[in-house]
């Protein structure tokens, strides 16, 4: 089993990995057990509508697609790679011009192969989510 400080290494580096991560200015909050928290400030140069000021869905995809990626890493079971084979995403509501969005997935089943994953994006109003998703994900051993 891995100790929960080599799980932050490691997500950092599966971030700085990613270059469109590093674009994003994602930074790991937590990880470890199959979890993982990963968030990204708002920014001028990623809104979708000058109008509205709000973050395009693509960056909150991005957002989300990484942090299901990171919790099939942080897995108890350690694998050694993996990839997006599905992501559905439900967009709930805009998120709010000018907050930090915090994307929170859970691995909550793991085949041989295949990760499954829930996810949740959220600004500052906690109890009313930007988006939600369920994947599916290699888990290469």
């Amino acid at each position: 089993m891995t100790d929960p400080d080599d799980h932050a290494r490691i997500a950092q580096q599966f971030i700085e990995a990613i270059p469109h991560a590093r674009a994003l200015g994602m930074r790991v909050d937590q990880i470890g057990a199959g979890r993982a928290v990963i968030s990204m400030p708002w920014a001028d140069h990623l809104v979708g509508d000058p109008r509205t000021g709000v973050i395009h869905g693509g960056v909150v995809s991005a957002l989300m697609d990484t942090c299901c990626g990171a919790a099939v890493m942080a897995h108890p079971t350690t694998p050694r790679s993996t990839a997006t084979i599905d992501l559905r995403i439900d967009y709930m509501r805009a998120a709010t011009p000018g907050q930090r969005i915090t994307a929170r997935a859970e691995c909550y089943h793991m085949t041989r192969s295949v990760a499954f994953l829930r996810a949740v994006a959220l600004d500052d109003d906690q109890d009313n989510p930007v988006a939600t998703a369920t994947g599916a994900f290699t888990a290469e051993r």
